[in-house]
């Protein structure tokens, strides 16, 4: 409704200010629709754009470094298919947030549970850029391959007590989708 209004405003121009000519009309429509519009400015689903509007770029797509796995469902829990439902049901515990020994750790045991299906975790802390949480490698030649054995390291990471505000994990899932949560302390702070 508001681009309709808009470009009658533009076509209407002032009153007895008609253009000489009708390409200067147009010229007039096109630069007052780019700018009462703006540069993102998008036609809602099923609208078309109005004369002379140039749409808003298409963002490119992210190009991931990873190649996508082949999705059957095992029963072993090692893929996008299987892992996803879990990380769904249990989306408000992927991470937790404890007070130990004068220091806030921060733990991904849940993320680590289900990394078999996952080809990479990110996570930021207090609006930092996400940076890479390697995870251990799927133990499959055990009959639980998601096993955290103690050659895998520690699922936390340590930081001062009290500084961990917000925490936000992005999961990429071996199906290349993503999804990521931003938690904050309140929420993730173990009793």
């Amino acid at each position: 409704m508001l681009d309709i209004l808009l470009m009658v405003i533009a076509m209407a121009g002032g009153a007895g200010d008609a253009p000489a000519d009708a390409s200067a009309k147009d010229a007039t429509v096109t630069e007052t629709l780019a700018l009462d519009l703006g540069k993102d400015a998008a036609p809602a689903s099923g609208e078309e754009l109005p004369p002379g509007a140039v749409p808003a770029a298409e963002p490119e797509p992210e190009v991931l470094p990873y190649e996508a796995e082949q999705q059957v469902a095992t029963g072993r829990f090692t893929t996008a298919l299987e892992v996803k439902p879990i990380f769904n049901a249990t989306r408000n515990s992927w991470i937790a947030i404890r007070e130990y020994n004068g220091q806030d750790l921060v733990y991904v045991t849940q993320i680590w549970s289900w990394r078999c299906g996952l080809v990479a975790l990110h996570y930021g802390v207090n609006d930092e850029p996400l940076e890479p949480w390697p995870l251990p490698k799927c133990h499959e030649d055990t009959n639980s391959p998601n096993v955290m054995k103690p050659e895998d390291g520690l699922p936390y990471r340590e930081y001062p007590l009290g500084s961990v505000e917000t925490v936000t994990v992005e999961l990429i899932f071996d199906d290349l989708t993503k999804d990521r949560v931003t938690y904050n302390r309140k929420g993730a702070l173990m009793p």
